[in-house]
């Protein structure tokens, strides 16, 4: 790059005090400059607020808004979004740690891609190494294929650093799924996304954290269960999402699977979404990591109609 882009970083706390000293002391060492922090507080109870107004007072470059009333996670992040100026845009998680050359090192391997991303390793709450990687867990894509986001994610939020223009495509956040993988179905609607193969970040997983990539066992967990039916409407209303986005690369496709995944609810069996699965195998599970069998068994899950499952529900 001819010039030192400015690099803003969107980080949304709430009620985080017991991390967040540490991510904000891997932020303000990053090796790269210049840099731009945007905090936007969701209404704090505990001592969050406090802790990033020492940090703005000490660091000119931090930037911190408070919320008026509760947002919500992705709202939140909408909102820190919307404020960053700078020509590329990375996301920060509260309970994380970044390695001192992570915006240095995604800002020399964006290159003509709209976002690049990096694997990150799994820490448990007080920071210790769980020796495993995202990468262990799945295969981290890069290219320009949106249908291999469409039943699996590889992106998580704190690893991505975009252009800002990307940024511009992004809102409004659907409703229907998380954030982050939103960013990869529409990076590669619209042009590439690269990953970095090295973990840039100390993915904290605590049973506070919003999501539980490695199915660790929780206090609640058992609140957090979902029935087969929920999460079927649940993904239904991510297939509709993205079905609806106007700017899909192939809308043909997408279209009929949404369509087959439609019929589903209406019949005993949906031969055609388990061969439409089947014939696209190669896309679609291009991010999963598990067995042949296990894709095979995914497709046949799908054979079921909404009928056949809600007798087997009832």
């Amino acid at each position: 790059m001819n010039h030192k882009a400015l690099i803003s970083i969107a980080l949304c706390t709430y009620n985080g005090e017991a991390y967040l000293r540490e991510q904000l002391e891997s932020i303000v060492n990053q090796s790269y400059s210049p840099l731009e922090l945007i905090a936007v507080d969701d209404c704090s109870s505990d001592n969050t607020l406090s802790i990033l107004k020492e940090y703005e007072a000490n660091y000119p470059f931090i930037k911190v808004f408070v919320n008026p009333e509760n947002l919500g996670y992705i709202k939140n992040f909408e909102k820190a979004l919307k404020l960053c100026n700078g020509e590329f845009i990375a996301l920060s998680d509260q309970d994380d740690i970044w390695d001192l050359h992570k915006i240095d090192k995604q800002v020399n391997a964006i290159g003509n891609h709209l976002m690049v991303y990096h694997d990150s390793e799994f820490v448990d709450q007080d920071g210790q190494l769980l020796n495993k990687k995202m990468s262990d867990i799945m295969n981290l894509y890069r290219g320009d294929q949106p249908e291999s986001f469409l039943f699996f994610n590889c992106i998580s939020g704190h690893s991505v650093l975009m252009k800002k223009e990307l940024r511009d495509e992004l809102l409004p956040f659907p409703n229907a799924y998380f954030h982050d993988w939103w960013m990869g179905y529409v990076a590669t609607n619209l042009g590439t996304i690269d990953c970095i193969d090295e973990p840039l970040v100390k993915y904290r997983q605590h049973h506070t954290a919003d999501t539980n990539i490695l199915k660790r066992k929780r206090d609640n967990a058992t609140r957090n269960q979902l029935s087969a039916s929920m999460k079927y409407d649940k993904k239904m209303r991510w297939l509709k999402s993205c079905a609806e986005y106007p700017k899909n690369k192939d809308p043909q496709f997408i279209q009929n699977l949404y369509a087959e995944f439609m019929k589903n609810k209406t019949v005993y069996f949906s031969f055609g979404l388990a061969r439409m699965i089947h014939a696209n195998r190669s896309i679609l599970f291009s991010i999963n990591k598990k067995s042949l069998f296990s894709k095979l068994n995914f497709a046949l899950k799908e054979l079921w109609g909404g009928k056949m499952r809600s007798i087997f529900s009832d």
